[in-house]
């Protein structure tokens, strides 16, 4: 999933982000409100983790921006503020859900994979394709009940597959739902990354690459074609 955090303290910001992607998270940072402005303009991000006191544009003219947007991008709020009358002002505003600082990371975290299911289609909380399963928030991968362990790019090239319920991904998308801001769209990242994950998935393959297109796992996954 991709996230966006914008806010102007920069060791919170960056701490939160480091921690984000250990969870394996696709995250870009923002120091102000005008900078996560023009980032949300651009990119498609399931949760925005949002600070409400921002240099430029303030959190809430932001959160006002992506909500009338139509974008299905859901914001979580932050404030040092933690009253019942912040926490309905900052709902009213189209905030999907409020967080005062300080806060535990565990919860941050939660919150946000909430969210980001609230963002795209509902899937269900475990992705099954023929006998393999990914379970998104213990982040285990199993095929034919027998473990197999996955960098977090691989998981996430495989959990955006199995949402996608055989539909095919492009490449393009699979750098912007995984990877961040910082990755080179014209490295070969997405299609190596496939490769060493079809190595590790094992025979049959169940990963197919549609010339052209990109890639997809089919519905009645086993024997999918390589390439």
């Amino acid at each position: 999933m991709r996230i966006l955090i914008v806010e102007d303290e920069e060791p919170l910001a960056e701490a939160v982000a480091r921690g984000l992607r250990r969870e394996g998270m696709a995250v870009d940072v923002a120091l102000t409100g005008d900078e996560g402005h023009e980032k949300a303009a651009v990119t498609r991000y399931d949760v925005v983790v949002l600070d409400r006191d921002l240099p430029g544009m303030s959190g809430d003219e932001l959160c006002r921006e992506i909500v009338s947007s139509g974008a299905l991008t859901r914001v979580i709020m932050l404030t040092a503020s933690g009253s019942v009358a912040d926490r309905v002002e900052g709902l009213s505003l189209g905030a999907d859900d409020y967080l005062a600082k300080p806060f535990a990371f565990d919860e941050l975290v939660a919150r946000v994979r909430a969210l980001a299911r609230r963002s795209t289609p509902v899937t269900p909380p475990v992705l099954r394709a023929g006998d393999l399963e990914l379970d998104p928030a213990r982040r285990t991968v199993t095929r034919a009940g027998t473990p197999v362990e996955l960098t977090r790019k691989e998981f996430g090239v495989l959990e955006v597959l199995l949402a996608a319920s055989g539909s095919v991904v492009s490449s393009e998308e699979l750098l912007e739902r995984v990877w961040d801001e910082h990755a080179d769209p014209f490295t070969t990242t997405v299609r190596v990354t496939v490769m060493t994950l079809r190595k590790k998935l094992g025979e049959p393959g169940i990963i197919d690459t549609v010339v052209g297109s990109g890639y997809r796992v089919p519905a009645a996954a086993g024997g999918a074609e390589q390439g």
